[in-house]
């Protein structure tokens, strides 16, 4: 199935519509008429055949990208600091993959891998059949053990606030689930409102933390994935979100342990971190068992070192201002750590490392550069007297690179966000945000740039880059592919999901930017809506599958049957809660 970017018929004024020809009536006409047609119909066929069997068939002719004749406009200005906003036909078609075609999964040792090579130089020749899907079968979960538990109500104490509090010890995930198990092992006995010291049956309590594991995939595995808000993933609305877009074809979903607010979402143990109430994912483990038994792929986003909450408990862990001597502020705004402080970076790592032993799949670090806005000459940052030969390129190189060895051994993909105009290679970027792609690429295993076509403000000579999707997607990944060629890096690009400055966003803008980034050597991709409103991105998703091997290749991840693990006797009467 193809898209088409035109009006639809109905939206075309009559006067501009073609007019239907018309077949006079007579017997001798509709024969000749109608022989005229076949017989070009007739040789098409059979000399293509022809052609195809003598091995002469011409090439196909192949659209030309047209590029406008201005260079860059817009000299020394950096794209935005990740400026994710809060409101919110490229490639060459392949086709399905032959009938009956077997997909065969991933032994366990080769799902394990993931340093495979990837020669981005090399692209499929235009008319290959499709590579067929890539299976992995997740290794079989323990059901973790569970038990019955006795409480003793306190005063206040309600069914709703019992469920609440019990939920994160339990396998289920909404507090209405844990209500209606609550009142089944207390028929009869038990309303709305407790009495207090009554004893109630909790059932399904975990009889121990709960341990998930990462499930390994190459590196090159597909992701079709989208973004969750921390308080989203940890809602009943973004479990429905997450089996939504499972139904629909995805098979990855990211979500915030820390956004660029600082503010972790998940319980985490560190000195620096003043301890939070209300966390929105309160077992992060039990989340991402969850995420598994979707058979999708879980990746924890990180933002690293914009750190509001951070630097505003710790200002000696902020960028420092060479004029006052107190921490410096961007544009106004106390919200950057310094990069090259040695506990910033620990405590980064930390993080990382807490998301991967709880069974995170993959984890993403965005923001990992320095301020890009504000009085550059004003800011001060450690590595300057401790390493004065550095540049901030060297700072966030050694940092990823110390991140991927720390972080590979246990079992997960480590991915970079970096700005979509790092294509460019501009100097005032490189020297501004301190992202080197070509050294980046080479301690990460998935890249993702982050190509909005709206965020290329004055790039390229176009006055309104959201409207040109296919020239911004297109060159941006042509660029990325350029740069990493010495690299083993997987592009995933991070697209546009959102309104922001274009008129033109649908479900076809939608298809457009997949559909040219994978023409581009790029490898799955991420859809980001800061308020997570996947409207057109669901209805694009439908068409895309109607048309296997042109949007994506399809890779997915099946589960075994899980290991049945015993339910344990109640317990003794838990204390007043």
């Amino acid at each position: 199935m193809s898209f088409d970017l035109s009006p639809r018929l109905d939206m075309i004024p009559p006067w501009q519509r073609k007019k239907e020809k018309t077949v006079p009536a007579t017997p001798r006409f509709k024969f000749f008429y109608s022989l005229a047609i076949l017989v070009p119909l007739l040789i098409l066929i059979f000399g293509g055949a022809l052609t195809r069997s003598t091995g002469s068939a011409l090439a196909p002719r192949k659209t030309p990208l047209v590029k406008p004749n201005s260079a860059a406009s817009a000299q020394g200005n950096t794209q935005p600091a990740n400026p994710k906003p809060t409101s919110s036909p490229a490639s060459a078609e392949v086709g399905a993959p032959r009938p009956g075609e077997a997909l065969t999964a991933l032994p366990a040792a080769a799902a394990a891998t993931t340093n495979i090579p990837q020669n981005s130089e090399k692209k499929p020749r235009e008319n290959a059949p499709p590579a067929p899907p890539l299976v992995v079968v997740a290794p079989a979960p323990f059901n973790a053990p569970t038990k019955t538990e006795l409480h003793t109500v306190a005063g206040g104490e309600s069914l709703p606030s019992l469920a609440f509090h019990y939920l994160p010890q339990t396998p289920y995930m909404t507090r209405a689930e844990l209500e209606a198990a609550i009142q089944q092992a207390n028929q009869g006995k038990i309303g709305k409102y407790l009495k207090p010291g009554t004893q109630i049956v909790i059932p399904g309590v975990f009889a121990a933390p709960l341990v998930e594991k990462s499930i390994p995939v190459p590196k090159d595995f597909e992701m079709r994935g989208i973004y969750l808000t921390g308080y989203m993933a940890g809602s009943d609305r973004g479990l429905q979100l997450m089996r939504q877009w499972r139904d629909a074809g995805g098979n990855a979903v990211v979500f915030d342990i820390k956004d660029f607010d600082g503010l972790v979402n998940v319980p985490f143990d560190y000195a620096l971190l003043p301890p939070r109430k209300n966390l929105p994912i309160r077992n992060l483990a039990k989340l991402i068992r969850y995420i598994h038994s979707l058979q999708l792929h879980a990746i924890t986003r990180i933002a690293v070192f914009r750190d509001e909450y951070l630097v505003t408990n710790h200002n000696e862990l902020a960028v420092q201002s060479r004029r006052t001597g107190r921490a410096w502020r961007e544009n106004g705004k106390l919200v950057w750590t310094d990069p090259s402080q040695p506990k910033v970076q620990d405590y980064d790592l930390a993080l990382a490392r807490l998301a991967a032993t709880s069974g995170a799949d993959e984890v993403q670090f965005d923001y990992v550069r320095f301020p890009a806005e504000g009085d550059q000459k004003d800011a001060k940052f450690a590595y300057q007297s401790e390493h004065p030969d550095w540049a901030r390129t060297d700072v966030i190189s050694k940092f990823a690179e110390r991140a991927y060895k720390e972080l590979h051994p246990l079992g997960v993909l480590f991915s970079l966000d970096v700005f979509g105009v790092m294509a460019w290679q501009r100097t005032v970027d490189l020297e501004h945000t301190g992202q080197d792609i070509r050294s980046l690429a080479k301690s990460c295993d998935v890249l993702s740039p982050m190509i909005y076509p709206s965020h290329f403000f004055g790039m390229e000579g176009y006055a309104h880059p959201g409207d040109a999707p296919e020239h911004f997607i297109s060159e941006s990944m042509r660029r990325f592919t350029e740069i990493t060629s010495d690299s083993n890096v997987v592009l995933r690009p991070w697209l546009q999901a959102f309104a922001w400055h274009t008129k033109t966003y649908s479900d076809a803008y939608i298809r457009t930017q997949v559909s040219v980034a994978k023409g581009q050597s790029g490898v799955g991709f991420l859809f980001w809506n800061a308020r997570n409103d996947y409207s057109k991105v669901f209805p694009a998703m439908a068409e895309m599958r109607a048309a296997p091997g042109r949007f994506f290749r399809g890779d997915l991840i099946q589960a075994a049957a899980p290991k049945v693990s015993a339910t344990l006797a109640p317990s003794e009467p838990a204390g007043t809660k």
